[in-house]
């Protein structure tokens, strides 16, 4: 067993003997085994164990990270001296610095978040058979042609957070997921599509039988796609990537996007952003959810948070750094890895659903675009201008009609979030538990 929380000690001592005159110190173990199967054979099989340490070192306002793979003692001194040597090459940041002692999360027990399965991580074994199962199911839904890949995945990983001025606590999360992809029809009318699931305890997960099913389902809908129409329609952003949606306005409210002025909202602090009625909440405190944690990158206290109360924008999300750049207290929103400082960024996330299902505003469209698919994306910070390719089905008199690929959906981020409509249909078991969105008088470049 490797004593993560005696790693970060022995690492801020480094740091300190190296002529620090402050640290902090991470410590990442993960444990991981992947499985792969085709054509009812297993096809590749990965096991990955490392650990990762970081450090971050500062000299006044000068600061300096290094990162290693390797917890021997001599690597410690080494890694010390040359962060230290670095930070003092380094130039000044009047916004650097470790947090007050009492800024520092106290009562820092994870179990309550329920982050590790107790049951044994499943074996080889067992991944494969789950694997072989999603694909033989999903090979007997009619129209599937083939199976492009099914697999089942474990990893367990601990991280352990340290710092100088007092600060040290520790917690383990546990993931098991199973996916496959299905392929109906073959050669230039080749369509593909997913389903995957992934929990804290593999207890909670789909069967294999439905995650095939699924995929299978999906790949058949799209079978004989072709382009939609070109012209404004309204545009319904299904369940499964809605979220990327929620995703650019969390972009747009990161504090150091704000401080940079790289932000269409740098200037909507208290303004309606959202429909009035709708929030969205931060809440690391959800059991058995993947975003949940005791505490952030830089050992304070997190918090369920609005970030949008009744559609109005309350606040920026903040770390230390970004905190002292806009002359605000972090928001305890810091994430930190072994190779960097930390950053603003956000976990779990719900947002307000709507009292309609996903086919009543199928119904409601009329004519227009239901988005189960995207690739690529141009999304300009300054002005919120949206553009990315898109796939999925044509609705006509509010009835699914015809699949639909190769077309384009753009618009203004303001506009699209400020006048959407949520369905019902967000996931609970999710992170980011987002239903169905509508958005009004999207463009859409199509044939």
């Amino acid at each position: 067993m490797v004593d993560l929380e005696q790693i970060a000690g022995r690492m801020l001592d480094a740091a300190k003997k190296a002529g620090a005159g402050a640290a902090d110190a991470i410590v990442i173990r993960g444990d991981s085994l992947s499985i792969e199967v085709a054509n009812a054979a297993l096809e590749h099989a990965e096991r990955a164990e490392g650990i990762d340490l970081g450090l971050r070192v500062l000299l006044g306002q000068r600061s300096a990270v290094v990162s290693v793979s390797d917890a021997r003692e001599a690597t410690i001194t080494v890694m010390a001296e040359r962060a230290v040597a670095m930070a003092q090459a380094a130039p000044e940041d009047p916004y650097v610095g470790l947090a007050e002692s009492g800024q520092l999360a106290q009562g820092r027990d994870a179990k309550a978040l329920d982050l590790v399965d107790p049951e044994k991580a499943a074996s080889p074994e067992a991944l494969k058979d789950m694997a072989l199962a999603a694909e033989a199911a999903a090979l007997a839904m009619a129209g599937v042609d083939k199976v492009d890949s099914a697999g089942g995945s474990y990893s367990k990983s601990s991280i352990h957070l340290a710092t100088s001025n007092g600060f040290s606590g520790g917690y383990a999360r546990t993931s098991t997921g199973l996916y496959c992809t299905a392929i109906s029809g073959t050669g230039l009318e080749m369509e593909r599509d997913y389903k995957g699931d992934s929990r804290i305890y593999a207890s909670d997960m789909m069967s294999a039988d439905e995650i095939g099913r699924i995929a299978g389902e999906r790949a058949v809908a799209l079978k004989g796609a072709s382009k939609p129409p070109t012209g404004a329609f309204p545009v319904l952003f299904d369940e499964r990537i809605s979220s990327s949606l929620i995703g650019h306005l969390v972009a747009a409210i990161n504090g150091r996007a704000v401080a940079r002025g790289a932000s269409w909202l740098k200037d909507a602090l208290g303004e309606q952003v959202l429909p009035a009625g709708m929030d969205l909440i931060e809440d690391p405190f959800r059991p058995r959810i993947a975003g949940s944690k005791p505490f952030d990158g830089e050992g304070l206290a997190v918090s369920r948070k609005a970030w949008i109360k009744d559609g109005a924008l309350t606040g920026w999300v903040l770390d230390l750094a970004s905190g002292r750049q806009l002359g605000m207290q972090s928001t305890g929103n810091a994430a930190r890895g072994a190779g960097g400082a930390p950053s603003p960024s956000v976990g779990n996330l719900t947002l307000t659903p709507g009292d309609k299902s996903r086919e009543d505003l199928i119904a409601d469209m009329g004519t227009g675009l239901i988005v189960t698919s995207m690739i690529g994306s141009s999304v300009n910070p300054n002005t919120g201008e949206y553009s990315r390719g898109a796939s999925g089905f044509w609705v006509e008199n509010g009835e699914i009609v015809r699949p639909v690929n190769e077309c384009t959906v753009a618009g203004n981020l303001r506009s699209m979030l400020g006048t959407m409509v949520a369905a019902n249909d967000g996931q609970a078991h999710l992170s980011r538990v987002v239903p169905s969105l509508l958005v009004e008088g999207l463009t859409i470049a199509g044939s």
